[in-house]
């Protein structure tokens, strides 16, 4: 009803557009496809609208100078709510941290910065000749060491003042998130859930080097390059807080 959409909250709207949006993604057709991309461009418009106040959100600018306390987590989360459709959440980064390179698998995602700047480089992993590992299937995973062929698709500052960071799929599927200037924050959904029993486990990446007299750290757009499965960054991990914002049931 009107009056119930008025008085719900944009989270509360966000989290029912999503489970619309990503539960019709399961049908197949032309007319699902249809359907799909008219509910995931809703969705996209209503993140554009939510900001760090609506989920009593703080920014934390105060310790923008400060170093990461030895022992902290540098990334935190909020959990907001998951479904089998789609899981939602704050991320929190520290001045200097940082997400490694990591995938999504079979997953669509959508990230939204709520304060602060956050640098994202997303790559495409590249069809094997021969179709071998062509998108990181089942018989390639989980093996530290492996190579995979990608591309970096794009490198982007983003703010509040920015729309969502989208990955799908097949594009865009692998990134690596920076906080920039300071302590950064976004609102964070997943479609479906990470799930290691239906092959959607997390991997970490790094970029390897073209030649050692070349720096492919930063690498340029369209620039093909050779990633490496490695395990979990040991600098690298993520505590829980609270989430302080209103819920958002289904």
């Amino acid at each position: 009803m009107p009056g119930d959409a008025a008085m719900s909250s944009i989270v509360q709207r966000v989290a029912r557009q999503a489970l619309a949006t990503y539960r019709s993604s399961a049908r197949s057709g032309e007319p699902a496809a249809r359907s799909f991309q008219e509910n995931h461009s809703e969705l996209q418009g209503l993140l554009t609208e939510v900001r760090a106040a609506d989920l009593k959100l703080v920014p934390r600018r105060a310790d923008a100078r400060l170093p990461v306390r030895r022992g902290d987590p540098p990334v935190t989360y909020m959990h907001i709510c998951e479904t089998d459709h789609f899981s939602m959440g704050v991320f929190l980064l520290k001045t200097g941290a940082s997400i490694p390179l990591h995938d999504h698998p079979g997953m669509h995602g959508l990230l939204r910065v709520l304060y602060g700047k956050a640098r994202i480089r997303c790559f495409d992993r590249l069809q094997r000749p021969g179709g071998g590992g062509a998108r990181g299937g089942a018989g390639t995973r989980g093996r530290t060491g492996a190579l995979r062929h990608s591309v970096l698709r794009s490198t982007g500052d983003y703010t509040e003042d920015s729309g969502p960071c989208v990955l799908y799929p097949d594009r865009d599927n692998l990134h690596q998130i920076d906080a920039v200037d300071g302590p950064t924050a976004f609102l964070d959904i997943l479609a479906p859930p990470y799930d290691p029993d239906e092959g959607r486990d997390c991997q970490y990446y790094k970029v390897l080097p073209a030649a050692e007299d070349k720096d492919t750290e930063q690498g340029e757009q369209g620039e093909e390059l050779w990633l490496m499965e490695i395990s979990q960054p040991p600098d690298f991990w993520c505590g829980g807080e609270p989430y302080p914002g209103p819920e958002a049931s289904l």
